[in-house]
């Protein structure tokens, strides 16, 4: 009597992995001297999981790098140099105060000032002095309109722009890396990916994250329909009292830009139905640097930004 093996099911999460990590190799391959950005939120926590599973058990071939903009969560920047130290790998600080020191970018000051828009200076300086030819990143395209613009392999002229209508076709996952003089790539390995996804990978891999992405009391204020945590880095305008209410933030980022929302999710599972629930994105409901204009995301990433 013959016998039949079921064949094991690939899910949608294993198809992304399986990308992701491809897109690392193809990375570390093909470029000289590439660099993994990394801000201690959970796109960038997911992508020391995906690195890890690409190159383990050797050393990652490249170092981690952080645009600190002086104005971030201390849960972030606590999660950061932990996990860092516990992969055993070299974390590159880039500083925009460093940077206003220099008097390569002038300080924002008022109610609305933030440091946000700073952070692509001290970055093309960055992957100028360390001769970085490719930085590793974890936008997605479900976070905004030009977001979805973006090839998996970005690139950047010697200027640090980018040019939307100047970027390679990537036909059957082949990635065009050849670099000319003067230019760098980025390179999204979970470009593909959707918050949700993000989210069920966190539960599948039981990864760990900062606490502020699930609900807890915070004092906070309101503006233009966002909660920010009340910080000695956002200057508050008349009327805008603090309080203190359950939050949980969706995107980390620096303090002065970024909302949390109103939740009672406290676990991965709870998070996980929020996401699936809503329809609005992360940076569309949490990151007042999006909402200067209809175009303002690709405006900064025309000159530079990540």
């Amino acid at each position: 009597m013959s016998t039949s093996r079921a064949l094991p099911t690939v899910t949608h999460l294993d198809e992304l992995e399986s990308e992701a990590v491809h897109i690392f190799r193809e990375v570390a391959a093909e470029l000289e001297r590439p660099v993994l950005l990394f801000s201690g939120g959970k796109d960038s926590i997911v992508l020391l999981r995906l690195a890890e599973k690409a190159f383990r058990p050797g050393k990652f071939p490249f170092p981690i790098m952080h645009i600190d903009t002086g104005h971030n969560f201390a849960e972030a920047i606590e999660f950061r140099d932990r996990r860092v130290a516990e992969l055993g790998e070299r974390l590159v600080i880039a500083s925009v105060q460093e940077s206003i020191d220099r008097g390569r970018v002038v300080e924002e000051t008022g109610p609305r000032a933030s440091r946000n828009r700073l952070q692509t200076t001290t970055l093309l300086d960055a992957i100028e002095e360390h001769g970085f030819d490719a930085a590793i990143g974890g936008a997605r395209r479900d976070e905004e309109r030009s977001r979805a613009k973006e090839r998996i392999f970005s690139f950047r002229d010697d200027f640090g722009q980018w040019n939307p209508r100047a970027q390679r076709p990537e036909l059957w996952n082949l990635y065009n890396a050849r670099v000319r003089k003067g230019e760098h790539v980025r390179a999204f390995p979970i470009s593909n990916w959707t918050e949700l996804d993000v989210w069920q990978y966190v539960a599948r891999e039981q990864l760990e994250l900062p606490g502020i992405y699930f609900a807890h009391e915070r004092e906070v204020f309101r503006r233009d329909g966002m909660l920010y945590a009340a910080s000695p880095y956002v200057e508050r305008m008349e009327g805008e009292d603090p309080f203190v209410t359950s939050v949980r933030f969706r995107t980390v980022g620096d303090m002065t830009c970024t909302g949390g929302v109103e939740s009672h999710a406290g676990t991965i599972e709870e998070v996980v139905e929020e996401i699936a629930a809503t329809r609005v994105t992360e940076r569309g409901e949490t990151r007042a640097d999006d909402r200067f204009s209809e175009a303002a995301m690709e405006d900064r990433k025309r000159i530079g930004y990540f």
